[in-house]
């Protein structure tokens, strides 16, 4: 409707001076804008708000590892709140660089690698046969006759000296031969009796021996020939490691005057004065504790591997009394002594 010719304000023209008037005033430096022609129609009240920002991803090499391209996702996001930073324009090819300088190092390190075994196996497949075909001194490799006569022993190798011509030590003599006697005496191995040479006998008649070539034996005081105590020495050793303790004696060599002592004592129970093997030192009277039990069966067990025995007529329906306590050494007496068998 007009008035005067005048045109009264239209309602879109008011708003559109409302929304004017709120605007904040333009920066001094700003330049001028023009003014975007009405479009036709009605125009909604938030058509001229700005864009909301949203999340740009850059895009991401093909070459680069999947932790590397995750990690540039994330810095991409933009967090609530908080406006996006973005990274300069050459990021994303540094992050390329380094990746390729790992995996250039990790290279090399595995070359380096590759080329040590390699190395061990020229060393293996070439230097040892060169250097094996140099010891046959240029003939037929594989001369099984040639290589035992002139290859060194894996000894000889390993110690970068040869093997000595020499005999051993213990074969040369003193006067520097070589040795033919292999036979050792019982002295040089061990000495079951100390002192004690066991190939002399005494001389001298039945209880009338030299005591100067007797034997003393373990207790201090009973002595016997050399041979037959050397023997029976040998088997006490056999006796202590079984039992933890000597051997207990009663009686060995006896004089002639103490055996006609032990036959006025003993009656029939002793041997007549000059025909016992104490006499000769050859026989051994072992104390009551040997002739029973463990002890006794052992006794008897082994006392034939060392030349002893309890003579045929000391035992039990034997010709003379029970005597299970005497024993002779056997070897002594079929040879030198008075032998009853």
């Amino acid at each position: 409707m007009q008035q005067d010719g005048a045109q009264l304000p239209t309602r879109r023209s008011r708003r559109e001076a409302e929304r004017r008037s709120t605007l904040p005033p333009a920066h001094p430096d700003a330049a001028p804008t023009q003014a975007a022609p009405p479009r036709a129609g009605r125009v909604p009240a938030y058509a001229s708000a700005p864009a909301p920002a949203t999340a740009v991803f850059e895009p991401v090499p093909s070459d680069q590892p999947a932790a590397v391209a995750a990690q540039d996702r994330a810095a991409a996001a933009v967090r609530p709140g908080r406006e996006r930073s973005t990274a300069p324009a050459g990021a994303a090819p540094a992050r390329s660089a380094r990746v390729a300088a790992l995996r250039g190092r990790e290279k090399h390190r595995r070359g380096l690698a590759r080329a040590g075994v390699l190395s061990a196996l020229v060393g293996v497949t070439v230097i040892v046969p060169v250097t094996h075909s140099d010891l046959l001194a240029g003939e037929a490799y594989g001369n099984e006759a040639l290589a035992d006569a002139t290859l060194p022993t894996t000894l000889a190798a390993l110690t970068a000296s040869g093997l000595s011509a020499q005999p051993p030590a213990s074969l040369i003599s003193a006067d520097g031969g070589e040795r033919t006697d292999t036979t050792v005496s019982r002295a040089e191995l061990r000495e079951a009796l100390p002192g004690c040479d066991g190939s002399v006998k005494a001389a001298g008649a039945n209880g009338q021996l030299a005591v100067d070539d007797l034997c003393t034996l373990w207790d201090g005081q009973t002595k016997m020939r050399a041979d037959a105590a050397v023997s029976l020495a040998e088997m006490n050793e056999a006796y202590v490691a079984r039992f933890g303790a000597d051997m207990c004696l009663s009686s060995g060599y006896r004089t002639l005057a103490e055996q006609r002592a032990v036959k006025a004592a003993k009656g029939a129970l002793a041997a007549p004065p000059g025909l016992s093997n104490h006499g000769w030192g050859l026989a051994i009277d072992f104390c009551g504790t040997e002739t029973n039990g463990a002890r006794w069966t052992w006794l008897n067990e082994n006392a034939a591997i060392y030349g002893w025995e309890n003579p045929d007529w000391a035992q039990p329906g034997g010709s003379g009394p029970y005597e299970r306590w005497h024993w002779e050494y056997l070897k002594g007496v079929q040879e030198d002594g008075e032998y009853y068998g």
